[in-house]
């Protein structure tokens, strides 16, 4: 079995491919039985473990987790028994995006997203459980991973297969700590349990925000020093660029988790990335498109994707669900001009995002107008109000079709970490310490530049707008990284998702817009898994 099938000079421009594991875990409802599940459907783990060359699929496992659902195509033979089947990123960007300014969904109740939409999910949501219970699938798939690559554990195979299974140890690690800092950032105090949980009876205590912070900052600084640099590292596995892009984050919110500002700490790991070798794209666009597997690595700006392929990591989520879901072939442009012979037609973007861009002067402003109107005055889920967004595409460099949507989904990889975003943190947090602001500014003029939009000054990067302490980069980040799934944390820092600090159409589930409950700031934990585990509790819910 190998994790990797990958043609290196790219002539067949093919993607990471994932092999399914020689051993399925199946995972009950709740995850206090999650992170303690013993994998053991086709053969045990203690028989997988025994060879060296099995090490490789089991870490495909957890990276794949990340995307898709099942051990078939679509979700088949799925993963976990959930309230919607859909795989992580799915989850993922329903959770960061619906709430937010950045998206209407028109599929409100055939998506059952209208508590999401609305802000107004209590512990009961599917789409919050479903999260839930992803991230602690992709840790009890790490856990397991970890503690079957222990030195002692290796010892017996060759020096070449040690040596090669430790880097394997680190990447686990590394995708432990993104999958908990979703959870962190989700959710706050949640379940912890480590690789010395398999197979014990005892139940996961709940760790506070700020210990959690604690346990993945010094993690990932650990485990950042034994992984491969950005040129010995293969396409689609994790660089040590992308555990200091992780740290920046954690450190740019900080404050948030009540850890205390860290904002020079997020300064540190986001020039280690830029001085990495990374490079802005020439073109925006291509960053989304089929072919974005070319923009990664050295001399380029995706630092770490999720891999996407149309034959071999089938999903109805990740990105198949941004390209499908952007496009309406009733209301807007003809699918085929992203690829995509399959439009689901129920997204669009709140008129507020198109707001913050100079149309004409800047090319991530990626929008189709036709006859929409900007603002959903109709309600959300009227198909005629919204623009189009053009910003995911199922097409190659050279304009063709990378695959069949109908039944294959996508071959568009999600970058889920890229150059642009280290400038803005790094920027972001030069504003908010008073420090190295002839760099902050070079940074986001640089990028701007790149992207065609006009210069901006030192002043506009620190004044108060709105109310809003540096709300420059909350604008800009808007700008660069809309529809990737930072919204709602960026929103949260700036202290601009509940309240009435700022207010977007159809925030809280009225048209105008209206200050939420500040509770609303974190998901709760899951009413069964609460049931499940009396470690547990919810301070608000």
């Amino acid at each position: 079995m190998n994790i990797l099938n990958i043609d290196t000079n790219r002539t067949k421009m093919k993607k990471i491919i994932y092999i399914s594991t020689v051993f399925v875990v199946f995972i009950l409802s709740a995850c206090s039985d999650d992170l303690n599940q013993y994998p053991h459907v086709r053969e045990t783990s203690q028989s997988v473990f025994s060879k060296p060359e099995n090490y490789v699929s089991a870490l495909a496992k957890c990276y794949a987790s990340y995307v898709t659902a099942g051990q078939e195509r679509g979700g088949g033979d799925a993963d976990l028994s959930s309230n919607n089947g859909y795989d992580y990123m799915r989850c993922y960007f329903n959770v960061q995006e619906a709430g937010t300014d950045e998206i209407g969904s028109t599929w409100i109740e055939g998506d059952n997203i209208g508590n999401l939409t609305y802000m107004t999910w209590d512990a009961n949501d599917p789409w919050v459980a479903d999260m839930y219970y992803r991230c602690y699938y992709t840790i009890s798939l790490c856990n397991e991973f970890l503690k079957n690559a222990t030195d002692d554990k290796i010892s017996a195979f060759t020096d070449t297969e040690q040596t090669e299974i430790k880097v394997y140890r680190e990447e686990a690690r590394f995708l432990r700590a993104l999958a908990y800092y979703h959870a962190l950032d989700l959710f706050h105090d949640v379940a912890f349990a480590n690789e010395s949980h398999i197979g014990s009876s005892t139940l996961p205590e709940r760790i506070e925000s700020a210990d959690l912070f604690n346990f993945l900052t010094t993690e990932l600084k650990d485990c950042s020093e034994k992984m491969n640099d950005v040129d010995n590292c293969d396409y689609g596995r994790a660089p040590r660029a992308a555990a200091w892009m992780l740290l920046a984050r954690l450190y740019l919110n900080a404050e948030v988790y009540e850890a205390g500002a860290k904002y020079d700490s997020c300064m540190i790991y986001t020039q280690k990335v830029m001085d990495e070798g990374y490079a802005l794209a020439s073109d925006y666009s291509t960053l989304f498109n089929a072919d974005n597997d070319k923009r990664v690595g050295r001399g380029n700006e995706i630092i770490y994707p999720l891999v996407v392929d149309g034959v071999n990591v089938v999903s109805w989520g990740a990105t198949t669900y941004l390209v499908c879901g952007q496009a309406d072939q009733d209301y807007g442009y003809d699918p085929l001009e992203v690829g995509c012979g399959s439009a689901w037609g129920m997204f669009r973007v709140r008129g507020e995002i198109p707001a913050l861009f100079d149309m004409d002067n800047d090319d991530r402003a990626m929008f189709y107008v036709g006859d929409q109107s900007q603002f959903m005055d109709n309600g959300v889920d009227d198909r005629t109000g919204g623009y189009f967004v053009r910003k995911w595409s199922n097409l190659t460099d050279d304009g063709e079709v990378a695959s069949n949507t109908v039944s294959d989904g996508v071959n568009t990889d999600f970058p889920m970490f890229r150059l642009a975003d280290a400038y803005l943190m790094y920027a972001e947090s030069a504003a908010r310490t008073g420090t190295n602001m002839t760099e902050a500014v070079s940074l986001v003029n640089e990028l701007r530049t790149n992207r065609n939009a006009a210069q901006v000054s030192e002043s506009e990067l620190i004044a108060t707008t709105d109310g809003i302490p540096y709300k420059f980069f909350m604008d800009e980040r808007g700008r660069e990284l809309y529809w990737e799934c930072v919204r709602r944390t960026d929103l949260i820092r700036f202290n601009s998702f509940t309240g009435d600090k700022y207010i977007w159409q159809w925030k809280g589930g009225v048209k105008d817009g209206k200050s939420v409950d500040s509770k609303f700031d974190v998901y709760p934990i899951p009413a069964a898994e609460i049931s499940a585990n009396p470690n547990l509790y919810n301070a608000d819910y």
